[in-house]
């Protein structure tokens, strides 16, 4: 632990503890970026050689003054903030996820104003950030869309621009539900769902394609890179 993280766990004790009870400060972001830290440390499981699972859904328990104020920050943005935070964090300590990485804030109003709780739970969904230390496979492949990398961790995934997209692509001649990644046993297949502009796989226009270690996809002027890093290991 470095020189900064004791102080600001040093300065999460007091503003928890006495300042809260005693001054009524106000809840300071950092104080939240740093519990949601704690907890993924606290809650990192080793599940295989060269992989620690943690949290990927956060509820932070404010009190009502508290939630009012991060009401009026804007709580949807500031949630993102937070999200990007814990996906750095996990990065950086070769931390893996299992699904998209939330954050949410609720009221409770029997809390005083400056303390907090934070739930997390893991929970599986189609996607989750690749970290330094995600190993695409057969089972569980890589894609990079513009240098933001996924491991797929269901066996099906919608990349799109609608909100209902499990990868949501920002580009104006992406469809909403554009393209379908399946993995099945005999291996990854690229699906175009209707899409007004099309599939391109090494090129071609397809409606459909059996995906290979290093392909490359576009849609509209998105550029998708696969890889499974590997002989298939449909077994683990």
């Amino acid at each position: 632990m470095g020189i900064l993280d004791r102080f600001e766990n040093g300065v999460e004790r007091v503003v928890n503890n006495a300042i809260a009870k005693a001054f009524k400060s106000e809840l300071k972001p950092l104080d939240l970026s740093s519990a949601l830290r704690r907890e993924v440390d606290d809650r990192a499981a080793v599940v295989g050689r060269d992989r620690t699972v943690v949290p990927n859904e956060f509820t932070i328990e404010l009190a009502t003054a508290d939630y009012d104020q991060v009401e009026s920050w804007g709580a949807e943005a500031l949630a993102d903030e937070f999200a990007n935070n814990v996906t750095d964090y996990a990065a950086s300590q070769r931390y893996a996820f299992v699904g998209p990485v939330t954050v949410s804030f609720s009221e409770d109003s029997e809390l005083e104003a400056a303390r907090f709780r934070v739930h997390s739970a893991t929970v599986r969904g189609a996607v989750a950030p690749a970290s330094a230390s995600s190993a695409p496979s057969a089972r569980h492949p890589l894609v990079d869309i513009d240098g933001q990398r996924y491991i797929l961790t269901g066996p099906v995934t919608v990349i799109g621009r609608g909100s209902e997209a499990d990868i949501i692509v920002d580009d104006p001649g992406v469809s909403r539900r554009h393209l379908e990644i399946r993995v099945t046993a005999e291996g990854v297949v690229a699906t175009d769902m209707g899409s007004t502009n099309g599939l391109f796989v090494e090129g071609h226009q397809v409606p459909a394609a059996t995906l290979l270690d290093g392909n490359t996809l576009t849609i509209g002027r998105t550029r998708i890179l696969f890889w499974t890093g590997g002989e298939p290991d449909l077994d683990e």
